[in-house]
């Protein structure tokens, strides 16, 4: 007889991975121990009924896909999987455009409106840390959370260029600006290495 501790621990450790999570990953998302997952995974302890519904909800699997030892119809769910995958990359493309969409509706207006002020080309200028902030928000919602850092950064440096360029018009070569950045990377460089507590026991 099949141990379904086991068969638990399997499936698991399956969807985790084809989803591209890693057990802290998948143990923040959870809301549990990196420990916790590790532990599921090898079949020494199995979630509550609840904590199995929330995994199947989170991988877009039913109940019994987690108790099942063989799955039929797995080719589907993992071309499924993808195409989930895929449609989150071309939402978040899309919004990045849009923001850039914005910024071009944002530059020819102002040229028509005020074609004697030279300053509508800051509509691109900032456009790049709103795309920063756009690209933030969907990472965090549906893809690896530790490239935030990467974003953070991105963000940190666009801000920073884009206060540089909106100073230049006015004479304004304040280069000291970017200097700012360098205690905020080491700054977010030691976030990303803080391993946060988990608040629900092992």
């Amino acid at each position: 007889m099949v141990d379904i501790k086991l068969t638990i621990a399997k499936n698991i450790a399956d969807l985790r991975k084809d989803n591209g999570y890693t057990q802290l990953e998948l143990a923040e998302k959870l809301n549990y121990s990196d420990k916790a997952i590790s532990k599921w995974e090898r079949g020494e302890s199995v979630p509550d009924i609840a904590v199995l519904k929330e995994i199947a909800d989170l991988f877009g699997v039913t109940l019994d896909y987690l108790v099942q030892e063989e799955h039929a119809k797995l080719p589907e769910f993992k071309q499924a999987l993808r195409r989930r995958i895929r449609n989150h990359g071309f939402i978040t493309g899309i919004s990045i455009l849009l923001v850039w969409l914005a910024a071009t509706v944002a530059f020819v207006v102002s040229d028509i409106v005020m074609g004697d002020i030279k300053l509508h080309w800051l509509s691109f200028v900032y456009a790049a840390p709103a795309s920063m902030i756009v690209w933030l928000v969907f990472n965090s919602i549906w893809f690896n959370r530790h490239r935030n850092f990467l974003i953070i950064s991105l963000l940190m440096w666009s801000v920073l260029a884009a206060v540089f360029l909106s100073l230049l018009p006015f004479g304004q070569i304040l280069w000291q600006i970017f200097v700012l950045g360098a205690p905020g990377q080491i700054i977010i460089l030691l976030w990303s290495r803080i391993k946060y507590k988990q608040n629900k026991a092992e």
